[in-house]
């Protein structure tokens, strides 16, 4: 089966939150069941996911996944990184 991919962007915006690798789990935990994480680029204060998704899932309900994840008070201090550099290499 294969999937299309997102790559989605998280960066730290305060220095008193927990760093990338604390956060990426947490992040991981709150997306839902139907996308996978295929690859990440974690660093203290920015996390990349290539989100996986399933035939019928687009972009943008990707990202609106990615944003309500975000959304919960675990990631407090995080911040979605919508536009700019953000794609895995």
């Amino acid at each position: 089966m294969s999937h299309e991919y997102t790559d989605v962007v998280a960066v730290r915006e305060d220095a008193s939150a927990p760093g990338g690798e604390t956060t990426v789990i947490r992040l991981l935990g709150l997306l839902p069941a139907h996308l996978s994480c295929s690859r990440s680029e974690v660093r203290p204060d920015r996390v990349l996911l290539r989100v996986g998704r399933p035939a019928g899932c687009g972009d943008a309900a990707a990202r609106a996944a990615f944003r309500a994840a975000m959304a919960d008070n675990a990631l407090v201090g995080w911040a979605v990184q919508e536009g700019g550099p953000g794609r895995l290499r």
